[in-house]
């Protein structure tokens, strides 16, 4: 079984949901408190034993490789300010000299298209893929306990959480067959199903662990919904050659793709710091007694 060192994250997309906020700025580095999104995602796959870190980008995503370069002047100026917190802080979040790596989706093709594009760089062997959209709130990780329940089963993993069983129309949803560890082998990937037709109400949320054979499959992958590549097809053809297992995910998602889980997860995040927490907290209770919502 070789072990997960590589990460893909596609951050090609154009955050249309957040214009024009995101006109000139990649919506991965839209700050949530104090880090951009896409530093929450990574620090994730870190966390999970993540070596080498490949961002399948787009125009005007520049931003996002100066974010993980090393920035001589401003390290130089903190330097001499006598700024060493903050300097050793930055220095920590930064990755080695050759674990980042960068490749263009040249169309927008969808999800599954990215992926493809980043096969040279992984290569010929098992990866993990996080969708930079989510944020994850646990410990430990999410990442770091699909890669714990991957030693267990090898095969393929797929990170999933219960949904309202009136709300499966809204997701790609899984089919639950005997345990496994943190959770279940997957019998079956339904994309949207009506809730009568669903096999169970776990979803899939947006972190995987995938073996190499499925760039084979997206390289003649016919295009679905949307009229885009979609990974979940090809998945369900490499489902017919290998096992996939579902890791039970139980802390908070926070889609940070859309308005309202941007909001949410910067609430929930002020929270868990000791610093900002009171004041947070008190402006909230103020706001809403002030609103009449309380």
């Amino acid at each position: 079984m070789k072990k997960i060192r590589k990460a893909v994250l596609p951050v090609a997309g154009l955050g249309t949901r957040f214009l024009p906020a995101t006109k000139a700025l990649p919506k991965e580095m839209l700050t949530v408190v104090d880090k951009p999104i896409i530093q929450y995602v990574v620090d994730e796959a870190r966390e999970a034993g993540i070596e080498h870190f490949i961002f399948v980008t787009g125009r005007n995503k520049t931003a996002i490789e100066d974010h993980f370069d090393v920035a001589v002047e401003l390290y130089d100026t903190l330097s001499r300010r006598g700024k060493t917190e903050i300097l050793e802080r930055l220095q920590a979040l930064q990755p080695e000299p050759g674990q980042t790596s960068y490749t263009r989706q040249q169309v927008p093709l969808g999800l599954g298209h990215a992926v493809w594009c980043a096969r040279e760089l992984v290569g010929d062997e098992p990866f993990a893929l996080l969708l930079p959209d989510m944020i994850m709130q646990s410990e430990p990780g999410c990442m770091k306990e699909m890669v714990e329940l991957y030693e267990r089963t090898g095969g393929n993993v797929l990170a999933v959480e219960e949904c309202d069983p009136s709300q499966t129309h809204k997701y790609g949803i899984v089919g639950r067959g005997k345990n496994a560890h943190s959770g279940f082998e997957i019998t079956a990937m339904v994309e949207k199903p009506k809730p009568e037709d669903a096999p169970s109400n776990f979803y899939i949320n947006g972190r995987y662990i995938l073996q190499p054979e499925i760039f084979s499959l997206l390289e003649d992958q016919e295009t679905g919904a949307g009229g885009e590549i979609q990974i979940t097809d090809a998945m369900l053809r490499l489902h017919a050659k290998q096992p996939f297992f579902a890791h039970i995910y139980r802390g908070r998602t926070f889609d940070c793709g859309s308005p309202e889980g941007f909001i949410k997860a910067n609430i929930a995040l002020a929270l868990q710091q000791e610093s900002l927490k009171p004041q947070v907290l008190g402006f909230l209770k103020d706001f809403l007694d002030e609103e009449g919502l309380a």
